[in-house]
């Protein structure tokens, strides 16, 4: 098929959202668009893209609809709500949840596709804003292998490495073990930044000796800078980071886990939203130390 011939439905035009739906309307695919603020929406339309006013209307005008929204509720709503997906009179070929939620719910939101016809894949993504932007984001996909080669090419054009996990829910579990990585990492540079500035020593000259080394990692790279310069604006929620650690924390105890430093990091996440700061970026566990 030739891209017009493939109408690309997009749920949720948040901080991520919106530069991987461009991508593909910049690659030449029909888009139709939803998101609960029609404002957040407006720069797309300008661009061609066409309003719906529910994923319901997106989804009888759609091929392939994806979803890019923050909290499982949320998904819900999208999907199995009165104005959802399974509302319409037709089912997309392939649904794409690019939200970061339980691996059950990938596996329920499947078989409902099924039933349909359809296809889910579940596909959440790693690199943030950053990576939304610049296409070059992880993707961890999980689904019927051959509805995943299908939409293979929509993925390349948001990310550079893509890799199906297995099954379905299996691209929900790996990006819950990303989390758990990713909280680790920037709590760990957080704490490192505090220690370099209470030795009095110079934050950015640390940060060029120490980041190619063994402590190099995207938080490293990537959020420290932001640190240094007070912005905490969000490229991630920690609202956002939160959700996955009690996702990843209760994925391991259903799987006889009990992980400490994974219990120790989503308590310190906790505590930032807790404190009022869930809608700033990870990077704000900067305020743990102050």
């Amino acid at each position: 098929m030739q891209r017009q011939d493939i109408r690309i439905g997009w749920v949720g035009l948040g901080v991520m959202g919106l530069p991987m739906a461009r991508h593909l309307g910049t690659a030449g695919y029909p888009l139709f668009v939803h998101t609960r603020t029609r404002a957040k929406a407006e720069p797309i339309l300008a661009e061609g893209a066409t309003w719906c006013a529910t994923p319901q209307e997106i989804a009888q005008s759609s091929d392939v609809l994806f979803s890019m929204v923050g909290m499982p509720s949320e998904n819900e709503e999208v999907f199995f709500g009165s104005a959802g997906v399974f509302a319409a009179k037709r089912c997309p070929s392939i649904l794409v949840d690019m939200s970061t939620s339980d691996p059950s719910f990938a596996r329920r939101l499947d078989a409902a596709a099924q039933t349909r016809g359809a296809h889910a894949i579940d596909a959440p993504v790693s690199g943030g804003d950053v990576g939304a932007r610049n296409a070059t984001l992880s993707i961890m996909i999980g689904g019927d292998a051959a509805a995943c080669a299908r939409a293979q090419p929509l993925f390349e054009k948001l990310g550079t490495r893509i890799v199906r996990q297995g099954g379905s829910g299996a691209g929900q579990m790996t990006k819950l073990v990303n989390q758990v990585c990713v909280a680790m990492n920037t709590l760990g540079m957080c704490e490192a930044l505090m220690l370099a500035k209470r030795a009095q020593l110079d934050p950015q000259a640390v940060l060029d000796c120490i980041g190619p080394g063994a402590a190099a990692s995207w938080s490293l790279a990537n959020l420290a800078p932001r640190v240094l310069r007070g912005d905490l604006a969000p490229g991630f929620f920690i609202e956002h980071l939160a959700k996955d650690l009690r996702l990843a924390d209760a994925a391991a105890g259903e799987l006889g886990l009990d992980l400490a430093m994974l219990k120790r990091a989503r308590a310190c996440y906790e505590d930032l939203l807790n404190a009022g700061h869930g809608r700033k970026g990870t990077q704000a566990a900067v305020l743990l130390h102050r």
